[in-house]
């Protein structure tokens, strides 16, 4: 039998391609972004709390003026050129300048002059610079705090009385001088880091000294700041949290990062949510075929993430900071194809609702869909601690297995392509099958049953390498859940209203889960461990499974529930190949 092409989804399928391949090189690289523009976790946890709430209010908006005016395909290219161009700006907005490293100064006779970093560093700093740096001498400037005192060792021991009106400078409450500083060999006494000043030598006032102080003197110790006018040593030596929320608020250039990316997920959920309404409506009552077309995102999704993983570091080589140019031109690029393989479609709504805000207002009058709507905030709970905080907890881990010698970027990026080529591919091409054979009800529940298992799996992780077989199971967790509530939106949803139901879905499961899951799951990683965290959550997913299933069989043995007649939800093996126009024959 001779393989057929269906080409009137090829353009389908094209858009699920180049849309997740124009967004996977910019999106998973968001945060780590943020953090490199000086912005503190705080900060960026904000943010994306904030976010899916964004998509969550534009979503169903965006959903009833397809749906009300017939404009599906204006907004859904527009979307698509939004995404693309909101993302591409982001390379333009300035990071904050990092604050030069706080040390202090010691000076004493039998005692090496030497500025003293004592902030929190991390264990692999010292490491870090002495292989950056090697044998080099940095010159470098401090400002300290000035002490009459101090003056007085200045001017006497220093500067042999060689300057004029010195004394005048008692009254001045900083000082500044030069010193060379031997990056060789830094010391440590596991709570300072020592930079040692070769010879004593310094300059100050243009003159060169010996930076000697005399041991019948009081004790000169200062706090300074330190310029070495290198941006590596800034950056290994800068403090956490350098902005924080009420900071960074007050700062135009974060208004610039975080306005333009909330244009960016307004147009992905406008793009997301009409474009499964179209999709369903090319489909017809072919639901089932929605997974293979979905794949094809998938596809795109896994094979640009690494590509754009091994771009970012091949540029970035010898560089202090991450170089991102190549993602952001990757992004806009692609997006400009998929513009044009999104505008081949043809598709027109035959079912047109009369009353779209009181067809679908009708769901929430019916226990069953309540249901279906208060899964989709569980699932939302469970995929934020997934999609925010799985790399923060990888680290953690590869700090006490690794050490030093870390492989973590390596890892993210083959967690990334096993999530998408060992789970989601699969699990998209086989859903309309699964749910064939089981049905949406069942499959909600298997999902709830796979967050609870991922979780636990999780929680146990000693070697953060053994993450990667625990990753098969993104193909449960998130291709067949996606396929389920799409899929199941599209058949439950009255005749007209296909975009604002697949847009009222989205925006539950993300702007109320994704976003409740961010904050619940950031004060959790505050307030006790990840490895706590995770544990937590896979116990509630196991409680919420259990409860979901009594529900379900109390009311299969119930099945004459339904409530007000407005909207039946459909057993676990019927939903497939029925539409809607049986259970809504009364809407004209």
């Amino acid at each position: 039998m001779k393989a057929t092409i269906d080409k009137e989804l090829l353009p389908m399928k094209a858009h699920y391609f180049l849309f997740n391949a124009g967004t996977a090189p910019v999106v998973p690289f968001m945060p780590t972004l943020a953090g490199q523009l000086g912005y503190s976790p705080a900060v960026v946890g904000t943010m994306y709390t904030i976010l899916p709430i964004i998509g969550m209010l534009a979503k169903p908006l965006f959903g009833y003026i397809a749906d009300r005016y017939h404009r599906h395909r204006p907004l859904f290219l527009g979307g698509q050129v939004l995404t693309g161009i909101a993302f591409f700006l982001i390379m333009f907005v300035p990071g904050m300048e990092k604050p030069l490293p706080k040390v202090e100064f010691h000076c004493h006779q039998g005692v090496s002059d030497i500025p003293r970093f004592c902030s929190e560093y991390g264990e692999c700093v010292e490491r870090n610079l002495e292989r950056y740096y090697g044998n080099r001498t940095l010159e470098c400037e401090l400002n300290c705090e000035a002490q009459p005192f101090m003056w007085d060792i200045v001017c006497e021991d220093w500067l042999k009385n060689n300057t004029e009106n010195c004394a005048a400078n008692r009254t001045n409450t900083q000082m500044e001088f030069g010193a060379s500083i031997t990056m060789q060999k830094i010391e440590n006494d596991g709570s300072c880091m020592f930079f040692m000043i070769p010879h004593d030598q310094g300059q100050i006032a243009g003159q060169n000294v010996t930076l000697y102080c005399p041991k019948e003197k009081e004790y000169f110790k200062s706090n300074c700041t330190m310029d070495c006018r290198e941006d590596y040593l800034k950056e290994q030596l800068a403090e956490s949290a350098v902005i924080n929320t009420s900071s960074a608020v007050t700062m135009p250039q974060f208004w610039l990062f975080f306005g333009l990316l909330i244009f960016s997920w307004i147009g992905m959920a406008v793009v997301v949510s009409i474009g499964d309404a179209i999709c369903f409506g090319i489909l017809g009552d072919r639901h089932h075929l929605y997974g293979k077309q979905r794949l094809c995102g998938s596809l795109g999704w896994g094979v640009f993430a690494l590509l754009a993983g091994l771009l970012v570091d091949h540029m970035s080589l010898g560089e202090v900071n991450k170089n991102y140019t190549a993602v952001f031109w990757m992004a806009l690029l692609i997006m400009g194809f998929d513009v044009f393989a999104s505008s081949k479609l043809r598709h027109t709504p035959t079912h047109l609702s009369s009353n779209i805000l009181k067809d679908v207002g009708q769901m929430f009058l019916s226990v069953r869909c309540v249901i279906f709507f208060l899964w989709c905030v569980a699932i939302g709970l469970g995929t934020a601690l997934i999609w925010n905080f799985l790399f923060i907890y990888l680290e953690e881990l590869d700090k006490a297995f690794e050490g030093c010698d870390s492989s973590i970027k390596t890892l993210e990026g083959l967690v990334m392509g096993i999530q998408c080529f060992g789970g989601e591919l699969p699990f998209f091409f086989l859903s309309g099958w699964i749910l064939k054979k089981i049905g949406h009800v069942n499959a909600m529940s298997v999902v709830l049953f796979g967050f609870g298992v991922r979780f636990i799996l999780y929680s146990m992780l000693q070697n953060p390498w053994y993450i990667l077989p625990i990753e098969l199971m993104n193909g449960v967790t998130f291709g067949l859940f996606y396929a389920t509530m799409a899929s199941y939106a599209s058949i439950v949803a009255p005749p007209g209203t296909d975009a604002t139901m697949q847009s009222l879905v989205g925006a539950i499961f993300e702007g109320v889960g994704v976003s409740m899951g961010s904050l619940i799951a950031g004060q959790l990683f505050e307030s006790v461990t990840a490895r706590t965290t995770f544990e937590i959550f896979g116990i509630g997913a196991f409680i919420v499974f259990v409860i979901h299933v009594c529900i379900q069989l109390y009311l299969q043995r119930n099945s004459n529930i339904d409530e007000n007649g407005t909207v039946k939800y459909f057993a676990p093996t019927d939903a497939m190949h029925m539409l809607n126009d049986q259970e809504y024959s009364r809407v004209s």
